[in-house]
């Protein structure tokens, strides 16, 4: 895996050894800054963007968004055998200084209450099985940490089939192998 794009370009992401952790794969990465960039359902700059990555893994996606130019990446990531990878892959990009880490579960502390900032993105990217995605739903709308014209990105197993809470409105969904990626925006 690479970065594809932007002042890092061609940079290595180094992976984990587990079998656990499911890194977000160059094609499906591509592809989500194509429609990102190219289709006029978004609104996104880039460069004024705060970008929040949950369930990080390697930092995949927020390393692109890093290498491209936006304002602010906030990883969140609590599985202890991942985070060194995260940590060296961060490390790597040297003079990147414009992201914070947060060594939380998502599910049991209360991150979203912490946030001083609203986000443009919100990369969503839970292990395939989990069940409880519309609990992050709930506090991302209880805690209003959406900018107006912001989305959220989701990473799911193509067969799962997840129901969103009615102020959330699929804008785009494309399936890559066993994975599919769901664009969404808040109606709220």
């Amino acid at each position: 895996m690479r970065i594809i794009s932007g002042s890092f370009k061609g940079k290595k992401i180094l992976e984990p050894k587990d079998k656990k952790t499911r890194p977000l794969k160059d094609l499906a990465k591509e592809s989500i800054f194509n429609i990102i960039n190219h289709s006029n359902k978004f609104k996104i700059d880039f460069n004024n963007s705060i970008i929040l990555d949950l369930f990080s893994g390697v930092g995949s996606f927020g390393l692109e968004c890093l290498s491209r130019g936006v304002k602010e990446v906030f990883f969140i990531e609590n599985y202890i055998e991942v985070l060194p990878i995260l940590e060296k892959n961060l490390s790597n990009l040297k003079s990147i200084k414009n992201y914070k880490i947060i060594k939380k579960d998502i599910y049991k502390d209360d991150i979203f209450n912490n946030f001083e900032n609203k986000f443009d993105i919100i990369f969503l990217d839970p292990p395939y099985k989990d069940k409880n995605i519309n609990i992050i739903f709930e506090k991302i709308t209880d805690y209003k940490i959406l900018k107006k014209n912001a989305i959220i990105i989701l990473h799911r197993h193509k067969k799962e089939e997840d129901i969103f809470p009615k102020n959330f409105k699929i804008i785009e969904e494309k399936k890559y192998g066993i994975s599919k990626i769901i664009f969404l925006s808040n109606l709220s």
